[in-house]
């Protein structure tokens, strides 16, 4: 059926979403990495046209240092995701942790990279805000349509499920119900998996990060786990930062794991995951392809160099694996 005639076949019923009054503030970080998104792609950082349908356009305008953080994290974590794909030929399924108003479902599918199902999960408010705008914008609905087998869409307040893409309401720290709800949507534990989460694990207790670390080791028979978040946050820069947060009631309760690259690492390994690596996103910026470089840089001045350097030194990108040894999971790297 074309997809003119099925953009319209999206349904929903109503349904009362859970709201967890202390975790208000880690929500509010989702809108501003999204507004900071929306802001660094409106300039030019890279190419994005779905991000505009989720978060509108802010009227501040944001500082070079954090939109340049932006394009390392957003190249660092799509060149792994590629390697993955490419390893597994596609034959796999990636689980988007804390996915946000990220895009990167819409991204694959135009460079005709989709894994076999992508899922994501976040909270239920936040995914009842995510599955309003798909329902009510054929740009994000419509690719949706495209790979669906049936000619209607079921979508609830903080559910949808679909041939190639899930989007879960669920609490990270219920692995019970996470789960759950994942083989509710057809996750299989038998294809080789990527998990994403971005600044998601720090917001868990040590206790609750590592049991989630635990079951994605456990769950799979291959697997990769992609993690960026903060590092090296036992120094002045570092307490500020964590200052800044708990003002707007946002407490970084997982922060004593990111003490270092070493902690971050170590975090895996003792969790179930065999091989593991990390860098800052210094370290990941000064090895950007040179031309690329030279292209954010002219799009707008960086007064001082030191604050960027100071800022992608607090944060880094890790990832691991486990299994797959035949696939050359080991052997992926940034």
């Amino acid at each position: 059926m074309p997809t003119r005639q099925r953009e319209s076949s999206i349904t929903s019923c109503s349904s009362a979403s859970s709201c967890d009054a202390d975790d208000e503030g880690v929500r509010g970080t989702c809108e501003d990495a999204s507004l900071c998104k929306r802001f660094a792609v409106s300039i030019g950082y890279w190419h994005d046209p779905y991000i505009q349908h989720f978060v509108r356009l802010s009227k501040e305008r944001k500082a070079p240092e954090i939109n340049r953080g932006y394009f390392a994290r957003v190249h660092g974590v799509s060149q792994l995701i590629k390697a993955f794909l490419r390893k597994t030929e596609c034959h796999c399924q990636i689980i988007n942790l804390g996915a946000g108003m990220d895009t990167t479902f819409w991204r694959l599918k135009d460079e005709d990279l989709l894994p076999s199902k992508y899922f994501e999960v976040d909270f239920p408010m936040i995914v009842t805000r995510k599955l309003h705008s798909i329902k009510c914008k054929p740009p994000l609905s419509s690719p949706i349509l495209e790979l669906h087998s049936e000619d209607t869409l079921q979508m609830d307040g903080h559910i949808l499920d679909s041939k190639r893409y899930a989007v879960i309401g669920a609490d990270l720290r219920d692995l019970s119900e996470l789960e759950e709800k994942l083989k509710k949507c057809n996750m299989n534990t038998q294809l080789p998996t990527l998990l994403i989460a971005e600044c998601v694990l720090v917001y868990m207790t040590p206790e609750q990060s590592a049991n989630l670390l635990k079951w994605a080791a456990s769950s799979f028979e291959a697997a990769m786990f992609i993690n960026y978040e903060q590092v090296n946050m036992g120094d002045r820069f570092g307490q500020i930062m964590i200052e800044n947060l708990r003002r707007r009631q946002c407490d970084l309760a997982g922060v004593e794991t990111c003490k270092s690259l070493e902690s971050q690492k170590e975090r895996l390994l003792s969790n179930g995951w065999e091989t593991a690596s990390a860098v800052d996103m210094m370290e990941l910026y000064n090895r950007l392809p040179r031309a690329e470089v030279s292209r954010i840089e002219s799009l707008e001045f960086l007064d001082e160099m030191e604050l960027l350097e100071q800022l992608m030194r607090h944060y880094c990108l890790c990832w691991a694996t486990k299994g797959g040894n035949e696939l050359g999971l080991k052997e992926i790297t940034y």
